[in-house]
């Protein structure tokens, strides 16, 4: 299950580690295997990899770029 969240401060990403600084989006996931999954283990990602492993997407609405977590 995919949930779009706002860190704290205290949350690393653990694709590349990295911190993710306060009030920065980032996206919580069940994952087994580096696939989506409703029971797997809870995955925590930066927007940069959220990206790079195509869980989230930049879309054009009412003349703006949004970032979304949820596609289609």
């Amino acid at each position: 299950m995919r949930q779009g969240c706002i860190s704290s401060g205290e949350i690393h990403c653990d694709a590349c580690q990295s911190k993710i600084p306060y009030l920065e989006r980032y996206l919580s996931i069940n994952e087994e295997d580096g696939v989506e999954t409703a029971g797997g283990e809870l995955q925590h990602y930066c927007i940069n990899c959220c990206i790079k492993k195509g869980y989230a997407l930049y879309r054009e609405e009412k003349g703006e770029k949004v970032l979304t977590f949820f596609t289609e």
